[in-house]
């Protein structure tokens, strides 16, 4: 390894972990190789479930040094784990400069086969296929140079070369923003808005059919009560000749123009909507859901400044139980004294009931604290009411699965004993993982801010304070 490389403090970070790697299973390995000083798994602030990655850090850069060189791609609970120097520089990871990217990989390819390939070239900071949760290969990587040089020589040398079985290619890594997008060109489906409420699917076919044959056209009203169409066209030249004819026509009568021009003397005129002016024929390609998800998404994170407040901040709650006539105003009454909040959500089904639950998004995590305090279990409409942090739907279902699992219904497997734990690992380094001591719950499990604030026991579960005393 260059000397150039070696940071000056001895703090490794350990990634692609197995989801039930624990702190002591990581100390009993790299204190092997020397002094551990403080070891540290990533988990999810709500679910405290694993996230995948660490951090190790020595007392010595010299041990950290071995760590890295022999540990490296090691297997730990049939997993290889992938280590690099700790990276406290943001702007260097983000920068993209020194970072290739490699495709048409074989699917036998792992992260070590990678580095062996591409280490000839220069120190790497890093280096990832990317795999599934069951390290299955998606056929592409990625490798971060130390250096802009070492990566230009890889893509020279590399590039077009057979790995495995494959002939693989490899270029300057481009982040998703800075990437070109190509217009398609070939398309024969149109999304078509903004025309006459009487308009039926025969006034449609006649008015797109001038274009040319169309194969099938499609009338259809979103929840919102607002009508559009698909119109199909046989070849590409009639869809585009249809886009150029009709997309931005002005659909108003004449009575229509003059009140709009009233309007509009009088600073009443009405504000176009996602660029577009309502009273204008909108006809262009149709996009599939993801694509339009996607630009969605782009629109929006890029519309507020830069700076990450631009996301809404606040805490989200959970309520559940709630009787079938609550609706978002009876929601937010029940919990507005307790702070602001920023919005509030009650699921309805085909009847316009409610499903029995809502979200409240609280304004600050000392608000939502007391509102579940306060709440949690209080009877409403002879009803219980459950409050407690909304999860998202995958980390819950992960939880469930973890817990009524056939390991779990066990009890789990105990670690090992050893000197001043399990597993050997000190006291001191039980700070490390938020726990007051094995088995129990870590003392705040919300947002940052929200100190003592635990998850409300879910049906059937045991109460915070008994699962301590059964870790003792």
């Amino acid at each position: 390894m260059a000397a150039s490389s070696v940071p000056q403090f001895a703090s490794l970070y350990v990634g692609d972990l197995h989801l039930d790697v624990t702190e002591a299973m990581l100390y009993e390995i790299f204190n092997s190789v020397g002094p551990v000083a403080s070891i540290r798994v990533c988990r999810d602030s709500v679910t405290r479930r694993s996230l995948g990655y660490g951090y190790v850090n020595f007392h010595s850069v010299s041990d950290a040094e071995r760590a890295l060189d022999t540990l490296n791609y090691s297997s730990i609970k049939q997993r290889s784990c992938r280590i690099m120097w700790s990276q406290r520089d943001p702007s260097l990871r983000k920068s993209g400069a020194g970072n290739i990217y490699v495709k048409n990989l074989d699917r036998n390819i792992d992260n070590k086969a990678l580095y062996d390939t591409f280490s000839l070239f220069g120190n790497i900071l890093s280096c990832k296929v990317a795999a599934d949760i069951h390290g299955k290969s998606y056929g592409y990587g990625f490798v971060h140079y130390e250096t802009d040089e070492a990566a230009k020589q890889a893509i020279e040398r590399v590039n077009g070369m057979q790995i495995g079985e494959k002939t693989v290619q490899v270029c300057q890594f481009v982040k998703r923003s800075d990437r070109d997008k190509p217009d398609v060109t070939n398309y024969t489906n149109l999304y078509v808005k903004n025309f006459p409420a009487d308009w039926d699917d025969e006034k449609i076919n006649a008015t797109f059919g001038e274009f040319g044959p169309i194969n099938s056209t499609m009338l259809r009203q979103d929840a919102k009560g607002r009508t559009f169409a698909f119109v199909n066209y046989e070849t590409v030249e009639d869809a585009k000749k249809a886009v150029e004819a009709l997309h931005g026509k002005d659909m108003r009568t004449d009575e229509e123009k003059e009140a709009a021009e009233k309007e509009k003397e009088e600073g009443k005129d009405e504000e176009p909507t996602e660029g577009h002016p309502a009273y204008q024929l909108y006809v262009q390609r149709a996009q599939s859901k993801a694509e339009r998800a996607a630009e969605l998404k782009e629109k929006f994170s890029s519309s507020g400044p830069a700076t990450g407040e631009s996301k809404q901040q606040g805490v989200n709650l959970y309520v559940k139980n709630l009787d079938e006539k609550t609706d978002d105003a009876a929601l937010r009454a029940l919990f507005e004294p307790f702070g602001v909040i920023t919005s509030v959500a009650t699921p309805k089904d085909e009847k316009g009931n409610c499903k029995g639950f809502g979200f409240v998004c609280f304004a600050s995590p000392d608000e939502a604290t007391k509102a579940v305090t306060e709440m949690h279990l209080k009877v409403v409409k002879s009803k219980p009411l459950y409050v407690g942090l909304a999860e998202k739907r995958e980390a819950r279902q992960e939880r469930l699965r973890q817990r009524y699992s056939p390991e779990a219904m066990k009890g789990g497997g105990k670690g090992k004993g050893g000197k001043g734990g399990p597993g050997g690992m000190p006291p001191q380094m039980y700070s490390q993982q938020g726990y007051g001591g094995p088995g129990m719950m870590p003392p705040s499990m919300g947002y940052p801010g929200m100190q003592g604030m635990m998850r409300p026991p879910m049906m059937g579960m045991m109460p915070p304070q008994m699962m301590g005393m059964m870790g003792k």
